[in-house]
């Protein structure tokens, strides 16, 4: 099973660490996803930037409202997500709880929806076939 885990991190947590500490916490997190990558289970992620320099997109009186920043106000940003192939949610949960990125704030892990990606991965292909 595929599982999408989205990597909350505390800003406030990573602004106060020197250079040197947060080079070391991202060391450790590198480390610990080639091990997951050598179980074979890593599938991918992508790290995030800032909240500062998200917007956030919502339909407003027909439109569009786009405002500054993320949607919630919470001192725990989305930092980033990391894709992940497990047995169950329960590995899942064994696989991440040792990840070092636990220690800058909570992961948030969500089976993906198969149904739903393999009706994008229809679209996707037969997308491509149209424009060849």
């Amino acid at each position: 099973m595929k599982f999408v885990c989205l990597g909350y991190l505390d800003e406030s947590k990573w602004e106060g660490m020197s250079e040197e500490e947060g080079r070391k916490m991202m060391e450790e997190c590198f480390a610990y996803d080639d091990e997951l990558r050598r179980g074979g289970h890593f599938l991918g992620g992508e790290a995030l930037q800032s909240a500062k320099n998200a917007v956030t997109l919502r339909a407003k009186n027909g439109g569009v409202d786009v405002a500054d920043g993320p949607f919630a106000e919470t001192k725990e940003m989305l930092g980033g997500i990391l894709l992940l192939e497990a047995r169950d949610l329960n590995h899942a949960i064994s696989l991440m709880s040792q990840h070092p990125g636990v220690k800058m704030g909570p992961f948030e892990i969500r089976p993906a929806d198969e149904q739903i990606n393999q009706m994008i991965e229809e679209r996707n292909a037969a997308f491509e076939k149209r424009d060849c």
